[in-house]
């Protein structure tokens, strides 16, 4: 007698634990219960048929703005998860600011959590801020199972509500040694404003891209990341740097591991296929802090990756209105990257189609070290037997031009738009459940799981 499942996935090419083979997938109850060269459809009562295609775990996303409690007309829960679950994520940590008010105590850490469980279709986690201040907060966010905390070493960009502030050398270092009594991670936006106040005067007033670019030199991020580095081994922190854009940050980050400091990376899908060039011709709609780099730097970067300089892949989906970028001047316009919804196509068709990077290590950027660094491993990041059915099916044989029409977040614009890719997600799976099919779009109904580490 044939095993019944809730979910047969048959005929792809599974990625996970550092192979790719062709293998078919047995779900029940939302978890991977078989895992087989070949099991009988007989009894399945959903079957997704994966013929040349490849099953890679569910991409992990751990920088996400989805600007919940009180600011979802930018972006919220709903919306903002629809669009991962069409780009294959399954699981995402959103950050503490931009909501009203931001998650800097564990008072808004539970409004925000069940409002998220409310609406989000797919898993997700929280951060907890580090603002000036709320030194006194920073335990009862950790126990209240925030995935970290986010701190910024420059000032973020002033939605006009309630303001998530950067905190200075003494609030940081003070900072991590709480933070450090609690076990958690510290996410650092590593710019250094003492740079950034003057740079910003100086070229404000020609307001062009090159002039934006010229304000928030490399030298910026680097001066903030060796601070930080040097702050976690007094403090004993742990580091996560978010959105790093130079070869040299990634240098410095692993030199400091060979030193035993307990510190991560991420970078982000436009660091990598997006240049300064791309600013002055596509304008604010691909302005970002840090901002877009050299064409030659961005290949350093791809040979960083390579080499195992940086841990994972993340958006660092930073939504508007479309108006907020239609400014004469570029430093008015607001400085994000809207795109979480293609990170894991681009990453596959920049790395693994034109640079021959094996799918295994593009698997372990978006979803295993993720998984491993935030408290999900096993349960997901990998396809393996008992861990949650988080799956992305991914046709790689789909050409297309991006569209505006595709775009399931709330603003559709973004520098991705008229991209062409050799990689299309077919249908994702979040704890066995297909939460979207290429043919008939996101399913709407909200099951996501805050998960609390």
């Amino acid at each position: 007698m044939s095993e019944t499942f809730d979910l047969l996935v048959k005929g792809g090419v599974v990625v996970s634990g550092g192979q790719a083979r062709v293998m078919d997938i047995g779900v029940r109850s939302g978890v991977i219960c078989a895992l087989e060269d070949e099991l009988a459809s007989e009894g399945a009562e959903e079957l997704l048929q994966a013929d040349g295609m490849v099953v890679m775990p569910g991409m992990i996303d751990v920088h996400t703005h989805f600007n919940e409690p009180g600011f979802a007309h930018w972006e919220g829960f709903a919306s903002g998860s629809a669009s991962l679950a069409a780009g294959g994520v399954t699981t995402y940590i959103d950050m503490p600011l931009n909501g009203v008010p931001p998650t800097v105590n564990a008072d808004i850490l539970m409004r925000k959590g069940e409002l998220g469980e409310r609406e989000s279709i797919v898993d997700f986690l929280l951060w907890g801020g580090l603002v000036p201040g709320n030194g006194e907060h920073l335990t009862s966010l950790a126990a209240g199972g925030v995935a970290g905390f986010k701190a910024f070493m420059s000032a973020p960009a002033s939605t006009g509500e309630d303001e998530f502030r950067n905190v200075e050398a003494l609030e940081l270092f003070n900072g991590m040694k709480e933070i450090a009594k609690t076990g958690k991670i510290l996410a650092l936006h590593a710019e250094k404003q003492e740079l950034l106040g003057p740079l910003y005067e100086l070229n404000y007033a020609y307001g062009s891209a090159r002039a934006y670019s010229e304000s928030r030199p490399p030298i910026c991020e680097l001066d903030a990341v060796g601070q930080a580095l040097l702050m976690a081994e007094l403090t004993g922190c742990r580091l996560h740097f978010v959105h790093i854009s130079t070869a040299e940050a990634c240098d410095m980050i692993m030199r400091a591991r060979e030193r035993g400091i307990d510190a991560t990376l991420e970078t982000c899908p436009h660091y990598l296929v997006l240049s300064e060039e791309d600013l002055a011709r596509l304008g604010a709609v691909a302005k970002c802090a840090p901002p877009l780099r050299s064409s030659s730097e961005r290949e350093r970067l791809w040979d960083a990756l390579a080499a195992g300089k940086i841990d994972m892949i993340s958006s660092d989906h930073s939504p508007c209105p479309i108006e907020m970028k239609r400014k004469d001047n570029m430093f008015d316009a607001w400085g994000g990257i809207s795109g979480c919804q293609f990170s894991l196509e681009l990453m596959l068709d920049h790395g693994h189609i034109r640079r021959g990077l094996p799918l295994s290590r593009i698997a372990e950027w978006t979803a295993e070290n993720p998984a491993k660094r935030f408290g999900l491993f096993p349960r997901k990041g990998v396809i393996a037997l008992g861990g949650d059915a988080d799956l992305a099916i991914i046709d790689l044989k789909h050409k297309r031009s991006i569209s505006a029409e595709e775009i399931a977040y709330k603003h559709k614009h973004s520098p991705y738009v008229g991209m062409e890719v050799q990689s299309r997600v077919m249908a994702s799976v979040s704890r066995g459940r297909v939460v979207y099919r290429q043919s008939t779009g996101v399913e709407r109904e909200a099951r996501g799981k805050w998960i609390k580490v």
